[in-house]
């Protein structure tokens, strides 16, 4: 027998089955190249939703639990939901709180318009609800999701939030006891607030900066530029979440090209003039017009891509690649959320077709859909 042709065959075998599993790996896990755009079919849809379900965003508890804001540009009475199973949804927490109040009573239960919602891994989830003319103050409400009973109310006066404010979504910094929120402000005011959840107090930075406020670029979708009443919509910081370790923040303007990030540890140093706190803003990578954002361990930054319908991610060297791309999955999808099973959920709304967004007519189609998919990376719940 000879050896040494026995000894090269193997050689060769071992090199051709490592680099075999290489390219396997690189297929199915690079965010980068070609390559990085998955199979549609790894894009579950979890659920299909009734008209009243016009999802907004969508916090996915440590229990699995589905909980999502209902988008007040739809113009129905219903706030947040609780999902169900494919088919089936509920106002939540209850017919008081889970809908527009009635009334303005300083105490009053029911949310106004209320956009951002999150899960803080420890059972409670938040709403973010903004302000109306009969109750000018924001407000940040947790709920328990374990005990069914309300957790804390954090309100947000004048002048942490400016006439124009619309608070759009949050993320809850549950190392730090901190929340940070985009604030779009009808997009030149636009400005990030730093909550205290022990303390309640709060602070309004980088109103106004480069990292905060719209491009000019336009909003287009189906070959339809997207206003809001007679001019273009001009959206200021709106996607916004934070990392599974708790050091960075990231954010942008929805009308903007641009990720941003800033250390959770600068946002919370009161001794930072603005000057100072604006010089602390990396720019992180490029990303599309976007809503809704959430984060892993690999810093990849998963991204809504409206006009492209599509979801991407940013990668860790800035790199902006779409991972998937329907037309009808994937028709505006707005917000995303790290479930504890290893997928990021997604909420798709057609809002382009809201009468908001739409001239006045409501075009959107029921159902409303819940997506999933399986993320690059470990993460945890409360992204």
């Amino acid at each position: 027998m000879n050896w040494p042709n026995l000894s090269l065959s193997r050689r060769q075998v071992a090199i051709a089955v490592c680099t075999c599993l290489v390219l396997i790996g690189f297929h199915f896990h690079s965010p980068h190249g070609a390559s990085a755009k998955s199979s549609t079919n790894q894009l579950e849809i979890v659920a299909e939703l009734t008209q009243g379900a016009e999802v907004g965003n969508i916090a996915v508890t440590a229990d699995k639990r589905i909980f999502c804001s209902v988008h007040s540009f739809f113009g129905n009475q219903n706030r947040a939901i609780e999902v169900l199973d494919q088919r089936n949804w509920q106002i939540y927490p209850n017919s008081d709180w889970g809908k527009a109040p009635d009334a303005s009573p300083p105490n009053w239960s029911g949310l106004n318009n209320t956009l951002g919602i999150q899960a803080d891994g420890r059972g409670n989830i938040w709403f973010l609800d903004n302000p109306n003319p009969a109750f000018p103050t924001g407000r940040l409400i947790a709920w328990d999701t374990r005990r069914n009973e309300l957790h804390q109310v954090i309100y947000l006066p004048p002048p942490v939030i400016t006439e124009n404010a619309f608070l759009n979504d949050f993320a809850v910094d549950a190392k730090h006891e901190a929340i940070y929120i985009a604030d779009t402000a009808g997009g030149p005011d636009a400005a990030l607030i730093v909550v205290d959840l022990k303390t309640g107090l709060a602070r309004r930075v980088l109103q106004g900066s480069p990292n905060t406020v719209p491009e000019d670029i336009d909003i287009e979708i189906d070959g339809r530029v997207i206003s809001l009443g007679e001019t273009p919509a001009r959206i200021g910081v709106n996607p916004i979440t934070i990392d599974p370790a708790y050091q960075w923040v990231y954010f942008g303007a929805m009308n903007g090209r641009s990720l941003f990030r800033i250390r959770t540890s600068d946002l919370l140093n009161q001794s930072l003039d603005e000057q100072q706190l604006k010089q602390k803003v990396q720019r992180y990578g490029d990303k599309p017009i976007s809503d809704g954002i959430t984060a892993d361990s690999a810093g990849n930054i998963y991204i809504t891509d409206i006009t492209a319908n599509a979801i991407g991610v940013t990668n860790a060297a800035g790199k902006y690649q779409i991972l998937y791309q329907d037309d009808q999955k994937l028709s505006w999808p707005d917000g995303l959320a790290i479930g504890p099973d290893g997928y990021v959920y997604g909420t798709v709304n057609q809002l382009h077709k809201s009468p908001s967004l739409n001239g006045g007519n409501n075009d959107a189609i029921a159902p409303f859909l819940i997506v999933r998919f399986p993320a690059l990376a470990p993460s945890s719940v409360g992204r």
